[in-house]
């Protein structure tokens, strides 16, 4: 068998007769910028996720540029994230000569702990960028209640987890990315919604952000050739808008075929004292971007290639901790103040995870990890 991370030949095989007649019809009209894609996908994805704006942009990274960008923020300014997540989070604060303040997080959930958010605000920190990693929340209630206390900024990465539900506390229920002050959300092939490039999406329910972060993203304009701001050159392809009109409407069900996947997964491995599987944090439906495994003293090296012998893609979602990596050394970091994300680094392990999966893979491919697993950690 051959098993991919992700199948996007199938996925797309399933929509190929709308996604090439929506192709084709920007290619006719040759409406490749700004198009009526991208107005339409702009109205449709603030419909689903019931924000009040959405601002489309070139890709993830830039989202979270812009974000920034919009607040006001200035160098020296502290920001604080995850230091298990893509570099894409820390780096653009650093881009920014913002100083990041990586802290570590919830051994269960892997996303950022609000206890270690809260213990590291300083007078200079001006903003919270919390990661729903994987595919669920983060505990938002906590953090917005942090960010309340301390007069901060929430900006949501929810590049891994759009169309994922928190339901507060407080006896709400809210869309990921649209809690904080700004969400954030990348398009790539491989998101839950992905296009055939790159993409990305800004979201708030703020007139007066949406404004700022609309100009940004157009060159500081406005009004054309009158600039009112430092900005960037970041927009979503009519193309790329869209596929990612066929796409949306699917969301849901995309996300519901992973969880059915998860399912399969934790039953077949739940008598496996060697493995740990994904917690489902009560306050977060989790979509799953990735299946992620916890190894408890399993070679994960030697397990990797013998799925790989199988025809059995995995990978290692994150091999090096953000504060290990050589582009942020010179902001000192200290090992001891990230134990949870240095022991995930070492152990955990993501299986293929996509809306095509059937039973038969998935008996194949768990069948196959505790082959290894009973066979060399009896």
């Amino acid at each position: 068998m051959n098993i991919p991370m992700v199948d996007l030949k199938s996925q797309y095989l399933k929509i190929k007769d709308e996604v090439d007649a929506r192709i084709a019809k920007v290619i006719e009209n040759t409406e490749f910028v700004n198009g009526t894609d991208v107005k339409e996908f702009k109205k449709e994805l603030a419909e689903y996720l019931n924000v009040k704006h959405v601002i489309p942009c070139g890709n993830g990274t830039d989202a979270l540029q812009i974000a920034m960008m919009s607040l006001g923020l200035v160098p020296g300014d502290e920001v604080i994230s995850s230091d298990f997540t893509f570099i894409a989070t820390v780096e653009t604060i650093a881009l920014l000569k913002l100083t990041p303040v990586m802290v570590d997080v919830d051994p269960d959930t892997f996303c950022i702990d609000p206890d270690r958010i809260e213990k590291a605000i300083t007078p200079k920190t001006k903003a919270i960028i919390p990661v729903h990693l994987f595919g669920q929340s983060c505990d938002m209630d906590r953090i917005m209640d942090i960010a309340k206390k301390h007069n901060l900024f929430v900006i949501e990465d929810t590049a891994q987890a759009i169309g994922s539900d928190f339901t507060s506390a407080k006896g709400w229920t809210k869309k990921v990315g649209t809690i904080g002050d700004i969400g954030c959300t990348s398009f790539f092939p491989s998101k839950n919604l992905g296009c055939y490039g790159d993409g990305g999406a800004i979201f708030t329910n703020n007139d007066e952000l949406a404004e700022k972060i609309t100009s940004i993203a157009n060159h500081g304009m406005e009004v054309r050739y009158y600039h009112d701001r430092i900005g960037v050159n970041s927009r979503l392809d009519t193309i790329q808008a869209a596929v990612l009109r066929a796409k949306l409407p699917h969301l849901d069900n995309y996300n519901k075929a992973r969880r059915k996947a998860a399912d399969y997964y934790d039953k077949a491995f739940e008598n496996c004292s060697k493995i740990k599987t994904p917690t489902r944090a009560k306050f977060s439906t989790h979509i799953f971007h990735q299946y992620t495994l916890v190894l408890n003293n399993v070679d994960r090296k030697a397990l990797m290639e013998h799925l790989k012998s199988k025809g059995i893609a995995s990978a290692v979602y994150y091999p090096v901790a953000l504060h290990n990596q050589k582009a942020f050394q010179d902001f000192k970091y200290n090992s001891k103040d990230f134990p949870v994300t240095d022991k995930l680094c070492e152990s955990v392990i993501s299986l293929p995870m996509n809306t095509e999966l059937d039973d038969k893979t998935l008996k194949y491919i768990c069948d196959s990890v505790l082959e290894f697993v009973e066979k060399n950690h009896s």
